[in-house]
């Protein structure tokens, strides 16, 4: 019997759920630690918050343990319930990219090409 090949972004995405990269992994559980101070101060449970984002409550619980696993949409929908999404808008701002642009600024080209401008001969 033939074992199956596991595409390699499959691969990827269970090595990243699994064993993230250690800042990576530090940054989920912070994130996770400030969803549960945000739901604990609004004095809401687990079960409310839940039903609020139309999740169910092991997804809540599993964000704010910082799980990799956790959809990305539920770590969004949890900042919009205790509206904290505003600063959301910031991560990966170009404009704020600063590596990102001078790495543009170095591989611009000196001279542009000019596109041929079309005519009317046929």
């Amino acid at each position: 019997m033939k074992k199956m090949q596991t595409p390699l972004s499959m691969t990827a995405r269970n090595i990243l759920t699994s064993a993230p990269p250690h800042a990576v992994e530090e940054a989920l559980n912070q994130l996770g630690a400030n969803l549960r101070i945000a739901r604990l101060r609004r004095n809401l449970t687990i079960e409310d918050v839940a039903r609020k984002i139309g999740a169910g409550p092991r997804s809540v619980s599993n964000a704010e343990q910082g799980k990799p696993s956790t959809g990305i949409a539920v770590y969004i929908a949890l900042l919009w319930a205790y509206d904290l999404l505003e600063p959301f808008g910031k991560i990966a701002d170009p404009t704020l990219d600063v590596e990102g642009q001078s790495l543009t600024l170095g591989r611009q080209r000196a001279r542009t090409r000019y596109a041929k401008s079309m005519d009317n001969n046929f």
